[in-house]
């Protein structure tokens, strides 16, 4: 049973940002529960401070006058009592034995589980409690009084609606939140600019693997990363360095084996061509032993042809060509190409035609592009009829004013592919159904061939039908035309 496939993993910043984003606010959300908390408690305590105060100064105006006590609240101090600015203010005076001296006799009594404050040096205590349905802070101040005559603690309390706290709890909370909110962002930009600029080394390493030529497999240097990195940029160019030990085997297996091919299938043809030619001479040599000579010479032919594709085909996907990549004339290469083989297009009667809206450049390996043509053209003369026509283009493919790529096209008006078989003709050894019986010999790995070395070249290749009439198109752009002479 195989294992489940390993979770992808995403973008390295992405989990920086959020490793190191999210702590960081978790921190700051409880850095600002705490602040709010304490903020809170500061308040409260100034509050109830300047609640003391007045309750300090009821207490003061309460003295006792002929066995009674009094509280001479003049009627400024009283409305100043009444009504506030920031809320409503409450009080209430009681006397030695419990009964109503001044204020809201209505006012919610002292809690008998309220201890007294330790903040302050005065016997008062703070509770809250509901009044007229809002809420309201009370302080309970018990104030000695005496004369000559009695002595005794009256309660003195005063009460103020939440109206004020809550305001300024409220702008405790949001001045926290706004606060702490905008050092999460800025953290978070400096946080992200110094994401950026750490992994800058990484994002220039990316660029220079990007920008190598498929061919080039020489090491990085390790200095151009972090300490952490070059371990990982050290195992690339080792892995590097083994490759190019493979690629350097295979090259030479190639060659090897090119050259043991060809010799032996150079020396069988020549044979073969000789024994028909003896044959040929003898007027009364059995026809069927020269049927066999006959047979034995193009199935040599073809084994060599076979062999000499599938090294082509061999080099292109390993990309053991010497030379590498540099300017090339299409024009000049299919115009060669075409001179090389002309004559088998004579022999048949093909009209062979070349255009050129002048000398195309472009980046290009000649040898490859070489074999690309010659596979190009060896099988549109290969499955067009005798008589036929085949037609060489090389032309621009560009914007008015700005050359942008390259197309080579080879047309004939042979059977054609049907487009259900154009995707499967790329395939190594596969032939059309139609043109089976016109090359019976043929190897299936001419546009094998194509392909491989279009895709070398980041070119892409199409197969399309003629404007007019049967045949074949065979379509190649190439990107990056660096150059065009007319």
């Amino acid at each position: 049973m195989a294992g489940a496939a390993p979770a992808r993993l995403g973008s390295l910043r992405s989990q920086l940002l959020r490793w190191l984003l999210l702590p960081l606010t978790l921190l700051v959300a409880v850095d600002a529960v705490s602040v709010y908390y304490n903020a809170l408690e500061v308040a409260d305590l100034a509050y109830d401070r300047s609640l003391l105060a007045s309750t300090r100064a009821l207490a003061e105006r309460v003295s006792i006058v002929d066995g009674h006590v009094i509280a001479d609240v003049p009627y400024v101090a009283l409305d100043s009592f009444e009504t506030d600015t920031l809320g409503r203010i409450y009080y209430k005076v009681t006397g030695l034995n419990g009964e109503l001296v001044s204020g809201y006799d209505d006012l919610p009594p002292v809690p008998p589980n309220v201890k007294r404050s330790e903040a302050y040096p005065a016997l008062v205590r703070f509770y809250q409690a509901d009044y007229h349905d809002q809420p309201i802070r009370i302080a309970a101040l018990l104030q000695p009084v005496y004369d000559d005559s009695m002595r005794g603690i009256a309660l003195i309390q005063v009460g103020e609606t939440m109206d004020a706290r809550n305001g300024m709890t409220r702008k405790i909370l949001f001045d926290t939140l706004w606060r702490q909110g905008t050092l999460v962002i800025v953290a978070a930009l400096l946080v992200w600019f110094a994401v950026r600029f750490v992994l800058r080394p990484m994002m220039q390493l990316r660029s220079e693997v990007e920008s190598r030529a498929p061919t080039d497999l020489s090491g990085f240097d390790p200095a151009l990363v972090h300490k952490e990195m070059r371990p990982l940029v050290l195992a690339m160019n080792g892995y590097m360095e083994r490759l190019q030990t493979l690629i350097a085997g295979q090259r030479r297996f190639i060659a090897d084996a090119s050259h043991q091919l060809r010799t032996p299938l150079t020396v069988l043809k020549t044979q073969a061509e000789l024994g028909l030619r003896e044959l040929r001479r003898e007027q009364h040599a059995p026809s069927e032993l020269r049927e066999l000579f006959e047979g034995m010479a193009r199935t040599t032919d073809s084994t060599v042809h076979l062999a000499n594709r599938l090294l082509t085909l061999a080099r292109a996907e390993h990309g053991a060509v010497e030379g590498g990549m540099a300017p090339v004339s299409l024009t000049d290469a299919m115009r060669q190409v075409a001179l090389e083989l002309s004559q088998q297009a004579v022999m048949r009667r093909i009209e062979l035609s070349f255009e050129s809206e002048g000398d195309i450049r472009i980046d290009g390996n000649a040898l490859l592009l070489h074999e690309l043509m010659v596979n190009l053209l060896d099988n549109a003369i290969r499955y067009t009829p005798d008589g036929g026509r085949i037609t060489l283009r090389v032309r621009g493919a560009s914007e008015p004013g700005q050359p942008t790529g390259a197309l080579l096209e080879v047309e004939d008006n042979g059977p054609g592919i049907p487009e259900a078989e154009r995707g499967r003709v790329f395939e190594p050894f596969y032939r059309a159904g139609a043109t089976q019986h016109i090359n019976p010999s043929g190897t299936g790995l001419g546009l094998s061939i194509v392909r491989e070395i279009a895709a070398m070249h980041q070119a892409d290749i199409a197969l399309e039908s003629p404007a007019q009439g049967s045949g074949l198109v065979v379509r190649i752009a190439f990107p990056g035309v660096i150059e065009v002479r007319l």
